[in-house]
C-alpha cells in the first residue's frame, strides 16, 4: 500500500477515523477545519490510496520559556531571550486499523522534517515541543529522544538534534 502525506483538505475522508483517544478522534472530525481557517494550526494527513485519513498531525508556532529548558541548553543561548521560538507538534494519531505498521513513526519523521525545513528556509524555531496526552504518548516521544521540560508535562527536541537526522538527506 502506498501512503501519501499532505495538508488536510475537504476531499479527504475522515468520518471513520478512530485511534482510541476520543479527544484526538473528535479533533480530526469536528474541530481541525476551524483551527485551520483561524490559522491556529496546520494539519497534515497520511492517506490511503483512496483518500481515507489513516493518520494525522498538527503543527503551529509556539514559544518556550527559557527557564524551563535544561541548563546545558540555556548556556548556549543569548540571555536576552526570555521566550524562544519553537514549533508545537500539537497532535499526532494513527487510525486503529493501522496500528503496528510504524505509521506513528512515519508521521513523526514527516513532522520533524517539515518543521526543520521551515526553520532553515523561513521561520526560525529552536525546538519541537510536544505536550503528550498520556503516558503512552510520553513514552513514544521519549523513544525518539524528546526531553522532558522542568515544571511541565511538555517535552522538546532541539532543532539542532533534528538537523543531524536530515544532514545527509536530499531535502
Amino acid at each position: 500500500m502506498k501512503f501519501i502525506t499532505e495538508p488536510l483538505n475537504s476531499s479527504h475522508y475522515r468520518k471513520e477515523f478512530t485511534c482510541g483517544k476520543i479527544i484526538l478522534d473528535n479533533y480530526l472530525k469536528n474541530q481541525v477545519s476551524q483551527d485551520i481557517k483561524r490559522k491556529l494550526s496546520a494539519c497534515f494527513v497520511l492517506l490511503s490510496d483512496n483518500q481515507v485519513v489513516i493518520g494525522y498531525y498538527t503543527l503551529s508556532n509556539a514559544s518556550i520559556q527559557r527557564q524551563i529548558l535544561p541548563t546545558e541548553i540555556i548556556k548556549k543561548l543569548p540571555p536576552s531571550y526570555a521566550n524562544l521560538p519553537a514549533t508545537l507538534l500539537g497532535r499526532l494519531a494513527v487510525d486503529k486499523n493501522y496500528f503496528g505498521k510504524k505509521l506513528g513513526e512515519l508521521l513523526l519523521i514527516d513532522a520533524l522534517k517539515r518543521s526543520y525545513l521551515v526553520s532553515i528556509e523561513s521561520i526560525a524555531s529552536m525546538a519541537i515541543i510536544v505536550d503528550p496526552i498520556d503516558d503512552d504518548a510520553a513514552n513514544f516521544y521519549k523513544k525518539y529522544g524528546f526531553i522532558e521540560l522542568t515544571d511541565s508535562k511538555k517535552m522538546f527536541l532541539p532543532m539542532q538534534t533534528i538537523a543531524s537526522l536530515f544532514k545527509d538527506l536530499p531535502l
